[in-house]
């Protein structure tokens, strides 16, 4: 029961309310379902390893971070408080995955569930460009625009022309947050790849081919950018690393010329904008180093945010948020990378039945291979990288696609790990440790290419 309310919470988070329940929404059905979650899952969590983790004490400091940023940084208690109420979604997109996944067969109904919001958001884009928006590019009543289109957004390409990018609704309401999350999802589609299984593998290559077009229609540069990282990353294994860039030039030139980023160009000068806001940001950081100016407050300083997700989460949250975060970052990408090195996972004991950290809902766990387990992680580490590159030019830190994904590496290092297949995890003084050091390296990074970049001008 705990896993199929955590799915329908997750769908209803990335569909909204009112786009599933219709009339029913106005009864807050979010919060019921938070709360049965949390009736459900309470006596799971009091046994069970979950809290011991790296990723959980990270999701704690994050959640102590926002409550602090907006305490000291705007002086505003009921504020704070609020901040974590808005927190519960983000805190939840981690938890639930860890407290009521534990075997790939649930990992699969995870992705299908993400597949669909994806497939959903793609299609109604598409009808209504189709049949909907006609020959204008919009009104001069935005409200009303968005009331009869949810999922287009008219746009200017700088030159006077106007084009429309997709997007979805709640916190993908933006064509770059969904375009974000899209990216993560086209490598973990390949969990339902099978060898031989012809029927299934048509469904995995057509799906992909849904997503990608779902990326063009949002015209993301961020989003082209990750898909060529992406490639980059997949292809390097496969053929080299000389092979694998020329493979994402080529990727990107042909995106370019078929029009992906909708006529906008990607260059230094294009990005200058950006930059601008980075280095605006760093000064926040100086002004306010412990707790930052407060969680989401940062167009109020600069107009507009960070558009860099290291930027936005050290300038909101001081550099206590950054180090939390950097403690979710660092611990997830180990997890991802240890599962997909055929070096570092063995074949190791199956096991039937047995009491483990993680509960579940079935008494029998099944049988996962080496090969597996390495394939999981290619794919989740496959994903991060889509998630970090596409942040690098968005301020999308605290977006729940990222703790999604530190969720599913922790499952699957979990199933590892049982059957021993992999070393246990780092203790935890070590990987706070780590998380210290790269804080700092991403402080230092941004500072870097900031003065780079003044040297250029």
């Amino acid at each position: 029961m705990g896993f199929a309310l955590s799915v329908l919470y997750l769908v209803t988070n990335c569909l909204t309310a009112p786009v599933l329940f219709g009339p029913l929404a106005a009864y807050r059905i979010e919060l019921i379902l938070a709360a049965l979650i949390l009736f459900v899952s309470l006596p799971k969590l009091a046994g069970s390893g979950v809290m011991k983790t790296p990723q959980s004490l990270a999701m704690l400091g994050l959640m102590l971070a926002t409550f602090m940023s907006v305490l000291v940084g705007e002086h505003w208690a009921s504020g704070a408080v609020g901040t974590l109420v808005g927190f519960i979604p983000t805190l939840y997109a981690y938890f639930l995955i860890p407290l009521h996944i534990n075997s790939k067969r649930k990992l699969q109904i995870l992705v299908f569930m993400l597949l669909f919001v994806c497939l959903f958001v793609i299609a109604h884009g598409w009808f209504d460009l189709q049949y909907g928006v006609g020959g204008g590019a919009g009104t001069d009543d935005s409200y009303l625009w968005d009331l009869e289109h949810p999922y287009l957004l008219p746009f200017g390409n700088g030159t006077g022309e106007m084009f429309y990018r997709l997007k979805g609704q709640g916190f993908l309401n933006d064509p770059n947050d969904f375009g974000q999350l899209v990216v993560c999802v086209i490598p973990l589609v390949f969990i339902f790849w099978r060898k031989g299984y012809l029927l299934q593998n048509l469904f995995v290559l057509l799906s992909v081919c849904v997503l990608f077009y779902g990326v063009y229609l949002t015209h993301s540069r961020g989003a082209l950018l990750a898909l060529v990282a992406m490639a980059v990353a997949a292809g390097r294994r496969r053929i080299g690393t000389i092979p694998a860039l020329l493979l994402g030039g080529v990727l990107f030139v042909a995106a370019m010329a078929l029009n992906f980023t909708g006529g906008r160009a990607i260059s230094a000068g294009s990005g200058s904008d950006r930059t601008v806001l980075w280095g605006e940001s760093m000064q926040l950081l100086r002004s306010h180093p412990l707790f930052g100016v407060g969680a989401g407050t940062l167009p109020d300083y600069l107009g507009l945010t960070a558009h860099n997700s290291v930027m936005v989460c050290a300038a909101e949250l001081g550099l206590f948020g950054l180090y939390f975060w950097s403690l979710f970052l660092f611990s997830t990408a180990r997890d991802a990378l240890e599962i997909a090195s055929p070096a570092k996972v063995s074949e190791g004991e199956q096991i039937t039945s047995e009491e483990i950290p993680f509960p579940h809902a079935i008494g029998k766990i099944e049988t996962i291979g080496k090969a597996e387990v390495n394939q999981l992680g290619r794919l989740l580490s496959l994903s991060l990288v889509g998630y970090l590159v596409t942040g690098w030019f968005l301020s999308r830190a605290f977006a729940i696609t990222f703790f999604l994904l530190g969720g599913m590496a922790e499952v699957v290092y979990e199933m590892a790990l049982q059957r021993g297949m992999i070393a246990p995890r780092l203790p935890l003084t070590r990987a706070t440790l780590y998380a210290g050091g790269l804080t700092i390296a991403l402080i230092l990074l941004m500072y870097v290419m900031l003065r780079t970049v003044n040297l250029m001008h």
